[in-house]
This record gives structure tokens, C-alpha cells and sequence, in this order.
């Protein structure tokens, strides 16, 4: 399956999501990597099997087996992750801000591939799952790194697009 096929699924009252998805996949802000590891990590969070079935086997053709895997992962940790943190920033009870995770998040590390691409996937799944304090901090690490808002902006229209579509496809 493919782009083409899951745009073939989409229905017409939902015309703008099947022109958005083509062109969020050409988007120049971000390289090949960027673009198909954040589709990977959102798909997954969107939790659409028909979105996964369609866009996942054309992503391991785009990326390496080592980037497919670090995007899978993301999606995992940050699902997790997510709900920590949305809790101990939802929550009044102040005493849980400063009590230790106690998570292993050792799949956000040691992948091979630019770190910067994985903290891009990272803030694009947490603005799928609502995360404020992720979004925030992984938008803050990947300016420090010198990513431009337009290539954030750009993986956050892909988390976008794919939760659009999750929605209308469910």
C-alpha cells in the first residue's frame, strides 16, 4: 500500500486532508528522513491501522532499517512519556513535579541516526497526544540545535495531516 492508496480511501468531505497529504510529504523544510520518520512515529500515534497500513510499507522503503526501528521507538516512548508528563502538568498536586520519572527512555538514544531527527519525531507525536510540557521541551532542544521553526512547523503539519485522517478514517 501506499500515499496514493490511503488518498484513494479518503472521503470527499474530507478533500483537504487528500490534497495535504501529498504535499506534506514534499515539504522542503525537512530532508527524506525527517519527512518518512516522522510519518512512522505519527502513524503509530495516531493508533489508525488503516493509516498504518498504508503509509508503514512505503516508509521502510524511504528510511533505513535503523531509522524505521528509532521512529517505531518514538512512537512507543513518547505514547508513555506523554501520559507521564501530561499528568504531573495536568495535576495541582505540585509534589508530583519533582518526583523522579523512574521511565527507561533509552530508545530515545544510541539509534545511530541524528538526534535532532528523533527530537523532531519526539515534539510531532506529542502534539498528536497532547503533551504540553513535551512539546515545549522538545521544540526548546531542537532550536538550541539550530533547527528553524519551519522545519518544526513543517513536522508538526505532517503530526497534523496523519491525525486528520485517523479521525475521518475511524
Amino acid at each position: 500500500m501506499s500515499v496514493e492508496t490511503l488518498q484513494d480511501v479518503i472521503p470527499e468531505t474530507a478533500k483537504d486532508l487528500r490534497l495535504n497529504i501529498s504535499s506534506m510529504l514534499r515539504q522542503t523544510e525537512l530532508n527524506e528522513q525527517q519527512v518518512w520518520g516522522t510519518v512512522v512515529s505519527c502513524a503509530i500515534a495516531t493508533r489508525s491501522k488503516t493509516v498504518q497500513e498504508h503509509l508503514l510499507p512505503e516508509a521502510k522503503t524511504k528510511l533505513s532499517a535503523e531509522a524505521y526501528a528509532a521512529a517505531e521507538s518514538v512512537a512507543a516512548i513518547m505514547g508513555m512519556n506523554n501520559i507521564f508528563y501530561r499528568f504531573s502538568h495536568l495535576t495541582t498536586n505540585e509534589k508530583y513535579r519533582s518526583m523522579p520519572a523512574r521511565l527507561r527512555m533509552n530508545g530515545l538514544r544510541g539509534h545511530g541516526i541524528a538526534q535532532k531527527d528523533v527530537e523532531l519525531w519526539s515534539l510531532a507525536v506529542s502534539a498528536i497526544n497532547g503533551c504540553a510540557v513535551c512539546v515545549d521541551s522538545h521544540e526548546k532542544v531542537l532550536r538550541e540545535n539550530e533547527v528553524s521553526e519551519e522545519s518544526i512547523m513543517a513536522s508538526v503539519r505532517i503530526a497534523a495531516v496523519l491525525n486528520g485522517l485517523a479521525t475521518v478514517l475511524a
